[in-house]
């Protein structure tokens, strides 16, 4: 009777008995011989401490801006307490899927994007078998297994109501506030200086980029939470006063990424509503590809090598934009020294690419003095600044296929649920998601932040609103017929 009726877990319970058994007797480690009884008595456990797990999910969300980076040794940092938390409930939901498979979401095996996800997974396992450095590659594999299940699959199951959504909402907007308030405080004691702002957001950021970055697509969850707060509501008010504090700290975080992803944020809302995203995405692309070919042809690149004694980084704002569109600041002239030596990468390894992580490893041999700064010894470590560039030399051609198939199909599916959707308040969300990742878009083409705690966890959970989304559409369809 249980063999038939429970195959899969008879035979995890007689391959872990042997298992542990093994392993206690090579490793002379009695202790080990309590796995299989820690197997049986973790359903209870789990059953026992299932709406703590709820509960660590919301302290999640909640540490995501507070949450700071630890160097545990020089080679190895984590984001704490958020990728802790990450961890834990990764372990939860592989023990409870192991235990209960009924318990995994039904609805993503039905997702298309679900499975160009575990296509991305996929390669990027047989990507990391072909690294320069394995070790560096495999822990990339792990730590986005450990974004994924948290952020893409749990909220299917915990995210299935609007309180609980806008519950979400508030949990990452609240403390953010509390960040930027901080960070103009202490900024004022510089007379909100350019050059000082570096200074003003510790331990919460590394620095004005990944601030500004995190705040803009914040942003446009609080006029979300605003627009669809009534107008009786008292707190209302204190919402757009709320907004305005951001606002002011997006303007005095000096990110011209972040100010541009803000205007693209309001110009992609327009798109969606108006319907005219194909016309846009392939607009893009053809603007892409014709950049690209007349980059390359004859060697017209060259004509963005910089002048080493004249790209400068200025302390004053004024001038540092003025250098910005002259192509004499130094941050710009830096990228271009790492895309055209990332161009070069791709060219040497066009399929497997160098493994994931491993780009500062290996991209010194093939950059061109022509186009080197005087910044170009990258003390911090700092990779190629283009997120879309970083996959394709890391994981090559079909790497960034997977990953740009990903990306703008989450953009065409919230056109098409923004259409669809009926409920204002999915709408609404919906259209938030749109406007978010359209942001993260223009942030991650001039810098590489899917893989950071802040970043990679708005754009991880926003695939999996998608998701949820898409099944409050099928409810909506259901309840009609």
């Amino acid at each position: 009777m249980l063999l038939s009726k429970a195959p899969y877990q008879l035979l995890i319970a007689i391959t872990l008995f042997f298992v542990s058994g093994v392993l206690a007797i090579v490793l002379q480690e009695p202790l080990l011989l309590l796995m299989p009884f820690a197997w049986v008595l973790f359903p209870f456990v789990f059953n026992y401490t299932i709406y703590k797990t709820e509960n660590i999910f919301w302290l999640l969300i909640l540490t995501i801006p507070l949450s700071t980076e630890l160097n545990i040794t020089p080679s190895l940092g984590i984001d704490f307490p958020d990728e802790l938390l990450l961890m834990l409930l990764t372990a939860i939901a592989i023990f409870k899927f192991l235990h209960e498979p009924k318990w995994f979401p039904a609805t993503l095996k039905k997702q298309p994007l679900f499975l160009v996800l575990l296509l991305m997974m996929v390669w990027t396992l047989i990507s990391a078998c072909y690294a320069e450095n394995t070790l560096v590659s495999f822990k990339f594999f792990l730590a986005r297994v450990w974004y994924i299940i948290p952020f893409v699959i749990l909220p299917q199951i915990l995210l299935n109501s609007q309180t609980r959504i806008t519950k979400m909402a508030m949990l990452l907007l609240i403390p953010m506030l509390l960040v930027v308030l901080q960070t103009l405080v202490r900024h004022a004691t510089f007379d909100f200086s350019f050059v000082d702002i570096k200074k003003t957001m510790h331990p919460f950021f590394r620095n004005h980029v990944n601030y500004s970055s995190m705040l803009v697509c914040l942003l446009g969850v609080g006029a979300a939470v605003y627009f669809l707060t009534p107008s009786e509501n008292k707190n209302k008010k204190w919402i757009l006063l709320a907004i305005v504090i951001g606002i002011i700290g997006l303007l005095l975080s000096y990110s011209r990424g972040a100010w541009l992803a803000l205007l693209v944020g309001v110009l992609f809302a327009w798109v969606i509503i108006k319907r005219q995203l194909k016309i846009v995405f392939l607009l893009l692309m053809l603007i892409v590809f014709s950049g690209t070919i007349w980059l390359v042809t004859d060697k017209h690149y060259i004509r963005f090598a910089p002048d080493h004694d004249h790209t400068v980084f200025h302390t004053n704002f004024s001038q540092h934009m003025a250098a910005t569109v002259a192509l004499k600041d130094v941050s710009n002239a830096e990228r271009f020294y790492r895309w055209v030596a990332g161009f070069r990468m791709v060219a040497d390894r066009p399929i497997t690419g160098f493994g994931p992580n491993n780009f500062y490893g290996s991209y010194q041999h093939y950059t061109i003095n022509l186009f080197k700064t005087w910044v170009s010894n990258n003390p911090e470590h700092s990779t190629v600044h283009n997120y879309f560039l970083l996959t394709l030399i890391e994981q090559g051609i079909p790497g960034l296929l997977l990953f740009c198939v990903l990306y703008f199909g989450m953009l065409f599916k919230v056109q098409y649920l923004y259409i669809r959707l009926q409920h204002r308040f999915y709408r609404v969300v919906v259209l938030t998601v749109g406007i978010v990742l359209a942001m993260m878009g223009i942030v991650n083409f001039m810098s590489d932040m899917v893989e950071t705690d802040k970043i990679g966890s708005l754009f991880w959970l926003c695939l999996g609103l998608v998701f949820v989304l898409d099944e409050k559409l099928q409810e909506e369809r259901n309840s009609i017929a």
